[in-house]
């Protein structure tokens, strides 16, 4: 076995393979002075919008970006409470402070590290009580009304969507996926009787493109998919500073928008997205194998029936030992380890 170390994250080998198709969108930006939007976000958008099965995709400059921007745009206000689960990334909970909102918590399912419904609704029911004035829910903790939720697809795989969206319905809440890292994980819900992409279930979905993602830009980048026309409309014009069109700023906006030379990077690699997805589940499928009988000393990642992940390489943050101080990042592996 080789002593060479090997990056945990590769980042460099995808894109000299993929150099000339990255080169040629560099090259057509340059001759059509093409930046800031145009055919070029358009087309990516388009072309992820029907990846994700959704009707309309806005393409924005960061994930956090597009989850602050589809909670304001869904109506969420400030002084409403949105619930979460603890273990994400801060960008979660940073949406929604920015968008003026308190965030709530709800712990995970101990095997999926997403979203416990169960927990949700002992939440609902026990930690918040029904306001008469307004027929929702108030959090007994934060003082607002409960108006939306946020599961949040980790490590590549999506939270059990069927009941947490029928929670959402019996309570009238919105729900925003954090699809951050989950870029074509897949959910089979009993109740549509088919599987079901991430960005597809929720009333709208936030994704990050960030360089380590499973679908990974040049830089910073984001999206947000939906089927609400209406929604996808307002994404677009806070991401543009509120315009409706140019010069004409119908409300407060954002500068939330993709280049377009990062808009040409993610077009490139999506026509490669399911195809590294698939070599994911095989590898994986690999390491189970091997690593099949020794489940007292390794915890593999738990898939249930209804999950079909992505196996995203990166977590929420740094990973901490029960009890203990924070553990290194993961910079490298040893060659077939």
């Amino acid at each position: 076995m080789s002593g060479d170390r090997i990056p945990f994250l590769d980042l460099v080998t995808v894109h000299r393979e993929l150099e000339g198709e990255l080169l040629s969108v560099f090259k057509t930006a340059l001759d059509t002075a093409g930046f800031i939007g145009g055919p070029t976000v358009q087309e990516f958008e388009l072309d992820f919008a029907e990846f994700c099965e959704s009707r309309f995709c806005v393409g924005m400059a960061s994930g956090t970006d597009a989850l602050r921007l589809a909670l304001i745009a869904a109506g969420v206000r400030p002084g409403d409470t949105v619930v979460t689960v603890p273990l994400t990334f801060i960008a979660t909970t940073e949406a929604i402070s920015q968008a003026g909102a308190r965030p709530d918590f709800v712990d995970i399912d101990e095997r999926t590290y997403t979203m416990d419904p169960e927990k949700l609704r002992s939440y609902l029911e026990s930690e918040c009580v029904r306001s008469p004035q307004t027929d929702r829910v108030v959090s007994k903790r934060t003082g607002g009304p409960v108006t939306a939720v946020i599961p949040v697809h980790l490590y590549g795989q999506m939270a059990d969507m069927d009941p947490i969206l029928d929670l959402a319905t019996q309570y009238n809440l919105i729900v925003i996926e954090d699809a951050c890292q989950a870029h074509g994980a897949e959910y089979l819900s009993k109740k549509k009787g088919r599987w079901c992409k991430a960005g597809s279930m929720g009333r709208a979905a936030a994704f990050s493109f960030y360089p380590g993602k499973n679908l990974g830009a040049c830089g910073e980048a984001g999206a947000v998919t939906t089927d609400d026309e209406q929604l996808a409309r307002r994404c677009q014009m806070l991401r543009d500073h509120g315009q409706s069109r140019k010069y004409f700023h119908d409300i407060e906006g954002y500068n939330g928008r993709l280049d377009a030379i990062q808009a040409g990077v993610l077009r490139v690699k999506l026509r490669h997205l399911a195809k590294w997805n698939d070599q994911r589940r095989e590898r994986a499928r690999g390491y189970d194998e091997l690593l099949a009988g020794t489940e007292k000393t390794v915890v593999r990642p738990h898939v249930p029936s209804w999950s079909r992940p992505v196996y995203a390489p990166e977590g929420p943050g740094r990973r901490r030992h029960r009890n203990g101080p924070p553990l290194p990042d993961p910079a490298s592996h040893r060659e077939g380890l």
